[in-house]
């Protein structure tokens, strides 16, 4: 099939490893996948774009609220015009705030509109920067979700969410992140260890408890750092990869809690690196996630065969099972992370164990890049 691939997306985040490996798994399948974007993914015309557009993320609320919406009509022309040049199948989008551009250009060119749904935008923003025009954010969410042809979900939850605001529920496929899995397979893994840990300036005896991308208070690594100070957790050490506006707190609390020297704050990574430098981690920590989320970094940790602790809530629940392929805890609380840190840490074959029974879940259900392109294909199939 040919395909055409919307996106507004000028981060250089998760959502960018999204976007890239979707579209690359779906070339592997033999199928031919164009792009129309805000800034196209990689390359030094991306990061020229993104630098030209970054002035938006400083400018009135109610100001970048109104770009956001006419960004879609400018999409509109550009989506029909480059779907009726290009003779495309159908429309794949990725879900923006106020965006109308796919589902007004599908009408126009007569084409299904899949709409990959990562969060429910007017919910999100509404909690955290707020809503210059809320009942116009509601109004087009939902005709975005009742006009899309299907919507792909990033969890159960949030297929459910979709459905409350307007989708149709037997157009509703659920597709979680992925990984590249062979990416992540170590003939070696004792050396693929001792590698990662030189890289990332690691003491090779030390038991490392992991970390892998944007921190922000909300990710509750406080919670860690504070355990590393409490009996049975001597021998942990903290390797946080990435950045992000919670450092200083985080830097504050190791100082205060006699821990500074075991938290390592070891930079960000080209996305690319990180499957050498997980074997570094002898546990993958995900402390807080929001209810509706599929972490990429959870995968790619389970991947990696990592031995990993995440909240007990139901969309984590969809790929994990308590005991057997992650130890979960109440969200939020201190004294239940602090026993699972102590219960993994002591148990070096309860962490083999549970990292083994990580990546078979990967395997088994193919919860691939790859896999939700066939999945996407299939279900496209089946709306003709």
């Amino acid at each position: 099939m040919r395909i055409l691939y919307h996106h507004r997306t000028a981060a250089e985040d998760g959502q960018a490893v999204h976007i890239r490996a979707l579209q690359r798994a779906l070339r592997e399948l033999g199928h031919d996948v164009r792009e129309v974007a805000l800034v196209a993914q990689g390359g030094a015309d991306g990061k020229h774009a993104r630098s030209r557009w970054s002035f938006i993320a400083h400018v009135p609320r109610f100001a970048r609220e109104l770009a956001e919406y006419a960004y879609g009509f400018t999409a509109r022309r550009r989506i029909a015009s480059r779907a009726r040049a290009d003779r495309v199948d159908f429309i794949y989008e990725r879900y923006a705030f106020g965006n109308l551009g796919g589902v007004l250009a599908a009408r126009d060119v007569k084409l299904p509109l899949v709409l990959e749904v990562n969060s429910p935008m007017v919910l999100e923003l509404s909690r955290t920067r707020g809503l210059s025009f809320p009942k116009l954010a509601a109004r087009v969410e939902r005709q975005v979700f009742e006009q899309a042809d299907l919507v792909c979900a990033v969890s159960g939850v949030l297929a459910r969410m979709v459905v409350e605001l307007g989708a149709r529920p037997e157009r509703v496929l659920v597709t979680p992140n992925g990984v590249e899995l062979e990416r992540y397979a170590y003939a070696d893994r004792a050396a693929a260890r001792a590698r990662a840990r030189r890289e990332l300036g690691l003491d090779p005896d030390a038991l490392v408890l992991g970390f892998v991308g944007y921190y922000r208070a909300w990710h509750r690594l406080e919670l860690v750092v504070r355990a590393l100070a409490r009996p049975g957790l001597e021998r942990a050490q903290l390797c946080l990869i990435g950045a992000g506006p919670a450092r200083e707190e985080l830097e504050a609390e190791a100082q205060q809690a006699g821990v500074a020297a075991r938290v390592h704050f070891c930079g960000t990574r080209e996305h690319d690196a990180i499957p050498a430098l997980l074997p570094a981690f002898d546990v993958g920590l995900v402390p807080a996630i929001n209810p509706y989320a599929s972490p990429l970094k959870l995968h790619e940790y389970m991947a990696a065969g990592l031995a990993c602790i995440a909240p007990d809530q139901e969309n984590l629940r969809e790929v994990l099972v308590d005991g057997e392929s992650a130890l979960l805890v109440a969200p939020g609380d201190a004294e239940a992370l602090y026993r699972a840190l102590v219960r993994v840490c002591a148990d070096a074959a309860l962490r083999e164990r549970l990292g083994e029974r990580a990546r078979e879940e990967i395997a088994l259900r193919d919860l691939t890049w790859k896999g939700n392109a066939r999945r996407v294909i299939e279900a496209v199939e089946r709306l003709s």
